[in-house]
């Protein structure tokens, strides 16, 4: 069951606590939205983010929601409960950032993590409890170009609430304070069809364009053939985890996007950052194994890719 929520808040006089961990691109934009709906944000970050955070606020500039300053407060670490607490740091940064966020402090608030892969939901039930733990997949392009200084280039912001764990009514309270604040939102039942139906479309994209040092344009016309056999295999392993795939639409996407489009992990290569290729690639490998399914073209550009360096 999906339930779309934009133009629904049962909860619209009441004002929620959030924690935002990792204030950059993604967490930087939600936090600056739900602060500038009237609602209490706390983002947790390193010293130097914090201190220019509760000095400045943080700084959107953006298309779809305009040009504003929200004021936020700022720590390192979680001291106190809160309602809910978004993480939106790299798989990569997931471990340590995890410590700024006590079990003991968060207290009931929801934990929702706005992460690639499908594999983390279950180590953070492991360590916060399986009652809290609310996945997201949010769809935009906003990047940090300074801390605190967010720039939202996508003329949208989607999110996908989910949570097999987690009463229904909570999810609905906390969809309903994001969409006032301003992205679309959808509650929907089915947590791995939700995080697969990212992982088809991105771990393809994530792979070639990586391997390749090419953008999305040149990949689907100088590796067409890869491209169809990579979509096909994760389409396969999407299907034998429990949630529908459909390749020929996958592909289609690909093909509408402007060619000269990047991944994230392709970014992330181009500037010496570690890549999230064990939450995308290792993940789908692991997900193939478990369920017997053939992927040889994944199996070969991940080793590839972990073979080009440090990762």
């Amino acid at each position: 069951m999906t339930k779309d929520v934009r133009d629904e808040h049962d909860g619209r006089d009441e004002r929620f606590t959030v924690a935002v961990l990792g204030p950059g691109g993604v967490g930087g934009l939600l936090a600056a939205l739900v602060a500038r709906a009237g609602h209490r944000v706390i983002c947790l970050a390193g010293d130097d983010t914090a201190e220019v955070l509760r000095a400045d606020g943080i700084q959107v500039r953006s298309g779809r929601f305009g040009d504003f300053t929200a004021r936020v407060e700022a720590d390192t670490e979680l001291r106190e409960p809160v309602d809910a607490c978004l993480i939106a740091v790299k798989h990569t940064a997931l471990d340590a950032a995890l410590d700024r966020v006590p079990a003991g402090a968060l207290g009931d608030g929801l934990l929702v993590p706005f992460l690639n892969g499908v594999e983390h939901p279950a180590a953070l039930r492991a360590r916060y409890g399986s009652a809290r733990v609310a996945p997201a997949v949010i769809r935009v392009e906003s990047t940090r170009t300074a801390p605190g200084v967010i720039e939202h280039g996508s003329p949208f912001a989607e999110i996908d609430l989910t949570g097999d764990t987690v009463a229904r009514e909570r999810l609905d309270a906390l969809a309903g304070v994001l969409a006032a604040a301003g992205p679309a939102v959808r509650v929907q039942a089915g947590e791995a069809a939700v995080l697969w139906a990212k992982m088809s479309f991105l771990a393809p994209f994530a792979l070639l364009t990586t391997r390749y040092g090419l953008p999305l344009g040149d990949v689907r016309t100088l590796h067409r053939t890869e491209l169809t056999a990579l979509v096909a295999e994760t389409a396969a392993v999407s299907r034998a985890s429990g949630a529908p795939a459909d390749a020929a639409a996958a592909l289609a996407r690909y093909d509408a996007f402007p060619p000269g489009t990047k991944s994230s992990m392709q970014r992330d290569a181009e500037a010496g950052r570690p890549l999230e290729l064990d939450a995308i690639g290792g993940a789908l490998l692991r997900a193939a194994a478990r369920h017997g399914v053939p992927v040889p073209v994944a199996e070969r550009l991940v080793r590839e890719l972990e073979g080009a360096g440090p990762r």
